[in-house]
């Protein structure tokens, strides 16, 4: 449904923080966009345009950082749109079963991109935020299981089917295992190596007696 009133909210997360790379790329994901007013020499925008300027009505896609700068409160040059990836048709796949879904092909930054998308004001936000949170939620115990019992697997067929975030996850949970192992074979060396001097001394105590 395309945004109405209000168009963009006021919140810090707006904002673009150039310091963060992966912010910057969750927010190059696109946007259905309609043009509420005539705009100049910025045909290029529209590959199917014909001349320098795009007309009012006309539909294209743009990254979220410049359709939250054409769609604000002191101007509305462009409607936006919900996309196709958090409209209710997926919403309700996620519903059934989102462990089979692959999120990286739908976003690589679905849930930061879906994120910016609240700052817009759909109608449908609310049931969004929740499709997004419950989707994590029945995704993160198959990847911890994963990232915890395949230490040494190919786990590609999983991982690339995960979004940015969940990849994180993934690999924290993969590392965490690794220094668990690690400080366990330190610490059974270190039970052997204590053992083996205790044994050494009551053999040199009995030598002695």
């Amino acid at each position: 449904m395309t945004s109405e009133g209000p168009p963009l909210r006021s919140h810090p997360s707006s904002e673009l923080d150039y310091f963060d790379i992966d912010d910057i790329l969750a927010t190059q994901g696109r946007i259905p966009s309609k043009l509420e007013a005539q705009v100049y020499n910025l045909g290029f925008l529209d590959p199917s345009s014909e001349g320098n300027d795009l007309q009012a009505g006309a539909k294209l896609e743009l990254p979220f950082w410049l359709a939250k700068e054409l769609c604000n409160r002191r101007r509305k040059i462009v409607s936006v749109d919900i996309p196709k990836a958090y409209k209710d048709g997926y919403r309700e796949i996620f519903k059934a079963d989102a462990s089979v879904v692959d999120l990286h092909r739908l976003g690589p930054y679905f849930y930061e991109f879906g994120t910016k998308l609240l700052l817009f004001d759909f109608e449908e936000n609310s049931q969004m935020a929740s499709s997004m949170q419950e989707t994590f939620m029945k995704r993160f115990r198959k990847i911890m299981d994963s990232s915890q019992n395949s230490a040494n697997e190919d786990t590609s067929l999983l991982t690339n089917k995960l979004d940015h975030i969940e990849r994180q996850v993934f690999s924290a949970g993969r590392k965490g295992v690794k220094e668990f192992l690690q400080w366990e074979a330190g610490r059974t060396s270190k039970l052997m190596t204590s053992e083996t001097v205790v044994n050494h001394k009551k053999r040199k105590r009995s030598m002695i007696e």
